[in-house]
């Protein structure tokens, strides 16, 4: 199992990520948010790649029970109904329904790993789960930190470090 680090999205197509198994790392706070949002059973989580798309495709989409959430730089969208704390997605909030989610940074990571084969969303909350599935899966892992506007960033690339101390743990066979 081969394991290849990514500290930025920045100069990597979409298209280096076909068929490929991939990890997605963006502690401050799509990753986070996504796993909170899931272990309060959101019904999914889609993320987007603008703003614009969010607002479009949240109308009546998915049967009405549909919320956008996420950040411009930190900030709140207008619009919006949450922002990127994962502290908003409770399950009486989040419970059984699809969020729209735009973030200046790891959404737009996620959109970039789309044609990815395995797809998997990481932060310290789950790091032990990602790690059983891929040791599982066998297979070579791109992990794409998401970074922050372009560049590196400290807290994703601890994340990736304490995955692949993990894989280690589990596997023991990793290049």
């Amino acid at each position: 199992m081969k394991l290849n680090v990514l500290l930025s999205p920045q100069n990597v197509d979409e298209l280096y990520f076909t068929g490929k198994t991939t990890v997605v790392i963006d502690v401050l706070r799509a990753s986070t948010v996504i796993v909170t949002a899931l272990n309060n059973s959101t019904k999914e989580v889609i993320p987007v790649g603008t703003v614009e798309f969010a607002m479009k495709v949240s109308g009546n989409a998915f049967g009405g029970q549909t919320m956008i959430g996420g950040e411009r730089n930190t900030k709140r969208i207008d619009g919006f109904n949450l922002g990127n704390s994962p502290l908003e997605y409770t399950a009486d909030t989040v419970s059984k329904r699809s969020i729209i989610l735009f973030t200046t940074n790891g959404s737009k990571a996620i959109v970039k790993a789309k044609f990815s084969e395995n797809l998997f969303i990481c932060c310290f909350n789950n790091i032990k789960s990602v790690a059983k599935h891929l040791v599982e899966l066998g297979n070579d892992v791109e992990i794409l930190c998401a970074g922050a506007n372009g560049m590196f960033c400290i807290e994703d690339a601890v994340c990736a470090g304490r995955l692949i101390s993990e894989i280690e743990e589990m596997n023991g066979d990793i290049a």
